[in-house]
């Protein structure tokens, strides 16, 4: 069984179709890579996958629960469903180790101490432990970057949601991040990474899911989707990036 089962996932905006019938497995380990235009529905995917986005129909699973059903415990899911956002998210007044602290005292209930020691251990992981005491605004935008990741893999997700985690970065920290991303996953972290970044999705993944006007219309290596997919917008997409 898949870790997440996505089944016909509908989402409308009033008359809008953004998701327009998604299936789509995460498998345990997998560094899914999703990739499309601009607008074609792949954050609002993620944000369902998180519920942070209510879904018009259709389900996900997840370790063979039904997510979408109206008596799950939201709070429940999202700690084991981590969310890395494209702008970090971190509370400004609140000095690193304090943003990767805050949610393991606030939500799983640790002390203090139990807490600073968790996420020393995800910011050493991340080569962050001589910046636990700096402020987000003394980061660097990779380093921002890696805090939220640390933040994230603090509460021992099952599964980490990147949404575009270089739009915010130069290509240099845009390489880093992707290098952290492969060593993470190369340590089991199970990550479905949405991106518009053709150089993050070479550099972590042999494979993209290929989102188009709220469809899935390929899941095939980017070698094939460069040159061989039928459909000559896809092979643009994968030889000129996305110009919209």
């Amino acid at each position: 069984m898949a870790l997440i089962e996505i089944r016909n996932l509908v989402k409308k905006f009033d008359q809008q179709t953004v998701l327009n019938g998604i299936n789509l497995d995460v498998l345990e380990g997998d560094l899914k890579v999703v990739m499309g235009p601009s607008g074609c529905g792949k954050s609002t995917l993620l944000r369902c996958i998180n519920r942070l986005v209510e879904p018009s129909s259709g389900t996900i699973t997840f370790r063979g629960q039904n997510i979408t059903a109206s008596d799950v415990d939201i709070r429940a899911i999202r700690q084991s469903i981590g969310f890395v956002f494209q702008q970090f998210s971190l509370y400004r007044h609140l000095s690193v180790m304090d943003n990767v602290t805050l949610a393991l005292r606030k939500l799983r209930g640790m002390s203090r101490t139990e807490a600073e020691e968790k996420a020393a251990f995800e910011l050493a992981r991340l080569d962050m432990s001589a910046h636990r005491d700096k402020f987000p605004g003394q980061l660097s935008g990779g380093q921002k970057q890696r805090v939220a990741i640390a933040r994230a893999l603090a509460m021992d997700p099952a599964v980490v949601l990147f949404d575009e985690p270089t739009s915010a970065l130069d290509p240099v920290m845009s390489r880093e991040v992707g290098e952290l991303m492969s060593r993470l996953h190369n340590e089991g972290v199970t990550m479905l990474c949405v991106t518009h970044d053709l150089q993050l999705a070479r550099n972590i993944s042999d494979r993209v899911v290929f989102l188009d006007h709220g469809l899935i219309k390929a899941d095939e290596s980017i070698k094939y989707l460069t040159n061989e997919h039928p459909d000559a917008k896809v092979r643009s997409f994968f030889l000129h990036g996305d110009r919209t």
